[in-house]
């Protein structure tokens, strides 16, 4: 029966494989000795290939490179370290992941590291694919890995073109600070959201911005941002396209007034001139009240 109970224990890569989460382990240098099937799937690499290879050739993108030897110093300090990291796979595709890095000891004395990593955009896509707002993930220089199919809906943008592409591109040029600020508020601020303009359909159009990180330093920062349209601004919007109708339509009908009351004054009697004179000076007086203060 014991025998038996051990034979039915399962391995420890068989436990590995079951989790479900890439993990790696590299050795102080940091060169591939283990890779497991979800590090497979995740990475694109096969573990015959992977291992015997640094870690950053089958998993780290040149821009992630600084951090990660931040991270793997960290590490052989005796630090466990675990956050937010832009991964590459095989096919040069750059991905959010998850990442946990530690130590592992013998003895007291640092053998290799381990790390379990999950691929974040998966993790969070089917909550942003069931919000009602345009959500997109931004890795640190703004650029979309991930947009939610409501970016189409609500603002015509294709998803194919958004993603890969830096979201500023889509945010009009006077709101490029406010939205840079937006996103590098306090990320303990209770609340992060702005209102600014975006590009839909050929025009301009308000929205509502809201900010999360998806985690905090150290580390890259990766953000969602979850994007409406702003009923008030919108209401303001309109309010100010109406009043900019009714002032040029005021304007032209007083200043055909003005040109009816100048031809009767030039034909008036006497008796009438008076009152004639006083009504194209009240006309005129309202044509520089409607250009001079109620400016649309």
């Amino acid at each position: 029966m014991g025998t038996e109970a051990r034979h039915l224990r399962p391995s420890a890569d068989e436990l590995l494989d079951a989790l479900g989460h890439a993990v790696i382990a590299t050795d102080t240098g940091g060169t591939v000795v283990s890779w497991n099937c979800a590090a497979e799937q995740l990475y694109g690499w096969p573990a015959a290939e992977a291992v015997g290879r640094a870690i950053t050739e089958v998993t780290v993108p040149e821009l992630s490179r600084q951090a990660a030897e931040e991270i793997m110093t960290a590490v052989r300090e005796g630090r466990s370290w675990s956050g937010g990291f832009p991964v590459r796979n095989r096919a040069g595709q750059v991905l959010h992941a998850l990442v946990t890095d530690s130590g592992v000891y013998r003895d007291g004395e640092l053998i290799g590291i381990v790390g379990a990593s999950l691929n974040l955009g998966a993790a969070v896509r089917h909550l942003m694919e069931r919000s009602s707002d345009a959500a997109v993930l931004l890795d640190e220089h703004r650029v979309v890995s991930y947009a939610s199919p409501a970016v189409a809906n609500l603002f015509g943008w294709p998803v194919d073109e958004v993603i890969g592409a830096p979201i500023t591109e889509r945010i009009h040029p006077e709101d490029q600070q406010a939205f840079e600020e937006l996103l590098d508020a306090d990320p303990a601020r209770a609340e992060r959201v702005g209102e600014l303009r975006v590009r839909t359909d050929g025009y301009w159009s308000w929205v509502e911005v809201a900010v999360t990180d998806l985690y905090a330093q150290p580390g890259p920062q990766a953000q969602v941002c979850n994007i409406r349209r702003s009923e008030r601004l919108a209401r303001l919007e309109e309010r100010e396209r109406i009043l900019e109708t009714v002032h040029s339509e005021v304007l032209q009908d007083l200043f055909a007034a003005a040109l009816e009351l100048d031809r009767a004054l030039s034909h008036a009697a006497p008796a009438s001139a008076a009152r004639i004179h006083n009504a194209r000076e009240a006309v005129s007086r309202a044509m520089r009240t409607l250009r001079e203060v109620v400016k649309p």
